[in-house]
């Protein structure tokens, strides 16, 4: 068994979610402070985009910004030497899109549900907003955003369309465990492909523990 493909995931889910467990919850704070319910659906609905397409679709247009004479792509080789289609940097690309609506949508989530009195009480003591988001707002929410993160670094680790549109499917480079698991079944090597979907399931499950654990703690909290 190639072990290439857990660390390549590994990395992948790890970089993916520090990216998108911050984007998340500056998204989240963004759309829930919008007055205007018009602009707030048309926000919520584009940055939930990700998670409504099939993966190839949105892989699709990822290559099709990122790709090499695509105008990102082409940006970024002309100006930085960097080449982002078809390398290790795709697949984290990859696994951002496809688990930013879960993280974005579950931090939402877990800010609504914050005691509005305690905002409230908050401001009219003179804490700035920001303050009260630190402070109050995401402490109080915590729960539920760091389910979401958990939730979101699974659909990261378990990408696969998008992945193999926008970074392939080379062995030791771009193939994650869902590739390895293809690349195996495809080839009749169906020992290893039941390997790497033992250490899938294993991953899968510890994720639904987790998220059941912090799931019991914020219903505690209400």
């Amino acid at each position: 068994m190639d072990i290439s493909a857990i660390l390549i995931s590994m990395k992948t889910a790890t970089l993916s979610i520090l990216i998108t467990f911050f984007l998340g919850i500056l998204a989240a704070k963004l759309v829930i402070t919008i007055k205007r319910e018009g602009i707030k659906s048309i926000l919520d609905g584009l940055l939930t985009m990700p998670l409504v397409l099939p993966p190839t679709v949105a892989g699709f247009f990822l290559l099709y910004l990122f790709g090499v004479k695509r105008p990102i792509g082409q940006f970024f080789v002309d100006f930085f030497s960097i080449k982002i289609a078809f390398s290790w940097g795709a697949t984290v690309l990859a696994a951002v899109v496809i688990s930013f609506p879960l993280m974005y949508r579950s931090a939402r989530a877990a800010f609504e549900q914050v005691d509005e009195n305690i905002l409230a009480a908050a401001r009219t003591l003179g804490i700035s907003e920001w303050n009260i988001f630190w402070k109050i707002q995401l402490p109080n929410a915590l729960p539920g955003v760091v389910s979401g993160g958990i939730l979101a670094f699974s659909r990261g680790l378990g990408e696969f369309g998008a992945t193999a549109m926008i970074a392939g499917n080379m062995a030791g480079k771009t193939r994650t465990l869902p590739l390895a698991v293809y690349s195996a079944v495809a080839s009749g090597d169906m020992e290893t492909a039941y390997t790497y979907v033992w250490i899938i399931v294993g991953i899968s499950f510890t994720v639904v523990v987790l998220m059941n654990y912090f799931g019991a703690k914020e219903r505690k909290k209400r």
